[in-house]
């Protein structure tokens, strides 16, 4: 399974994310724009830049010249994150994680959340923000868990019915539609959490580190 990350231009991730994730298969890196001047601040040095190349800065640009794979798309009705999606869709990519999603600019993080809705049946889209992974789900999954693990589950409208064993605070066909109700703050109590999420997609949020500690991504 191909698998990457795209590194957006909003807050600038720890370095040893990006170097944990390419470890457990997520070896291609995408700097969607202004990612770009992230990665100079990392020292990590990117596959490809894409994007209109607005936002990146000049002293970047030089640097990365010969060092990976510029494209500039300068179509406005996409952003750049999307543009880096279509990129990795057309080359057969099918998971990527997220990093720098959200930052100081509101309207860029509901986009970015968003665009995991949109590009569901084309493409895997996972976001790591500090401390927290975020993964959408529909149909029957299973998540190896721990004991005590923080779990919150989000959906978006009345027709997504939820079904859940092994949390703390039980869900049965229950609706979470966005803005009344939401299964914030949930715990596990084991090692493993079903869902059944039908009619619809489930934002999942956990602890990354805690995932990353026990190796549950």
């Amino acid at each position: 399974m191909k698998k990457a990350i795209v590194l957006a231009n909003g807050d600038i991730p720890a370095k040893s994310q990006i170097i944990y994730l390419s470890k457990i298969g997520y070896s291609f890196l995408i700097c969607a724009d202004g990612g770009a001047n992230s990665a100079s601040k990392l020292n990590v040095v990117p596959d490809l830049i894409i994007g209109d190349l607005d936002s990146i800065t000049d002293e970047n640009k030089k640097i990365f010249a010969d060092k990976c794979k510029i494209i500039q798309i300068k179509r406005q009705n996409d952003t750049d994150v999307e543009k880096s999606l279509k990129y990795l869709i057309r080359n057969n990519y099918e998971e990527v994680i997220l990093l720098g999603a959200t930052g100081d600019r509101l309207d860029h993080s509901i986009c970015n959340l968003g665009i995991v809705l949109k590009f569901f049946n084309q493409i895997r889209i996972s976001i790591v923000h500090k401390k927290s992974f975020l993964r959408p789900y529909k149909g029957e999954i299973k998540l190896k868990s721990v004991e005590g693990e923080t779990i919150s589950i989000y959906a978006f409208n009345r027709k997504t019915k939820i079904t859940s064993k092994g949390l703390k605070y039980p869900l049965k066909k229950s609706t979470l539609p966005f803005g009344e109700k939401e299964s914030t703050s949930n715990v596990a109590l084991g090692k493993e959490v079903s869902l059944s999420v039908k009619g619809g997609i489930a934002f999942v949020v956990r602890e990354f580190n805690l995932m990353k500690k026990y190796d549950l991504l």
